[in-house]
């Protein structure tokens, strides 16, 4: 009872101060109502028959804050509990150098800091302290944001407007109805020459001085020369106009 009494006043008055010797992991620690907390702190020295302490401050450190003492581990009795400590909430177990204190069904006013400690001769090593923070419900990770990947833009050729209405334009329709009046008046053009050429050709075989030949009219200046009906007829052949 004095030891533990002791120890207490001790670990109230000792100045806390992180070692080497002790490495607590982890250092910060949130668990949800009723679960369970492991705590770790390994030692890098031999510690033979040394005892491992486990004190609680509950509060953040200040003038009023103090340790509580809550376990031990003994090489040979195992788990001590302190004074007023819920035992079957409470066990510390050794697993090769590393001491392990294990929570059980913790609640919002097991939250505080956890330390480790070794008792020397004659000063007092410390862990840098585990925090544990017990919550009622634990937040929702944060899914990343995902980046918006910009949508490549692709040209399109502009589609043709469908064309509604009559298919011809007025101009359309202008030039096919000049067209048609060029070819009516081409024709007109190759009629009247046609007709002038034959007319040309009547006037030339038929001319009032001629003599007649088998019922074809002779020219005049061809009579003289030429007596024989059946030579003129031969001669005059592509000029002939039979009546």
């Amino acid at each position: 009872m004095r030891q533990r009494l002791w120890l207490l006043l001790a670990a109230q008055l000792a100045v806390v101060c992180g070692s080497s010797v002790l490495q607590q992991t982890p250092a910060y620690i949130q668990v949800q109502t009723n679960k369970m907390a492991m705590l770790s702190c390994e030692a890098k020295i031999s510690l033979g028959n040394m005892r491992i302490y486990w004190l609680r401050q509950r509060q953040a450190p200040s003038s009023d804050s103090h340790h509580e003492f809550l376990a031990l581990w003994d090489s040979t009795k195992g788990t001590v509990h302190g004074e007023e400590v819920e035992q079957e909430k409470i066990a510390v177990f050794r697993d090769a150098s590393r001491f392990i204190l294990n929570l059980t069904s913790v609640k919002p006013e097991d939250s505080g800091t956890y330390f480790c400690m070794i008792i020397g001769s004659p000063e007092l090593t410390f862990g840098k302290g585990t925090q544990l923070s017990v919550v009622d419900f634990l937040p929702t990770t944060a899914q990343p944001t995902k980046k918006s990947t910009p949508k490549k833009r692709v040209c399109r050729l502009p589609r043709p407007a469908t064309q509604k209405g009559p298919l011809c334009s007025p101009i359309t329709l202008g030039l096919l109805v000049a067209g048609v009046l060029v070819l009516l008046v081409s024709l007109g053009v190759a009629i009247h020459l046609y007709c002038r050429r034959r007319r040309a050709r009547l006037r030339f075989i038929k001319q009032p001085q001629g003599e007649g030949i088998s019922g074809i009219l002779v020219p005049r200046c061809l009579h003289g020369n030429y007596s024989n009906t059946a030579t003129l007829q031969k001669l005059l052949s592509p000029w002939i106009l039979k009546t």
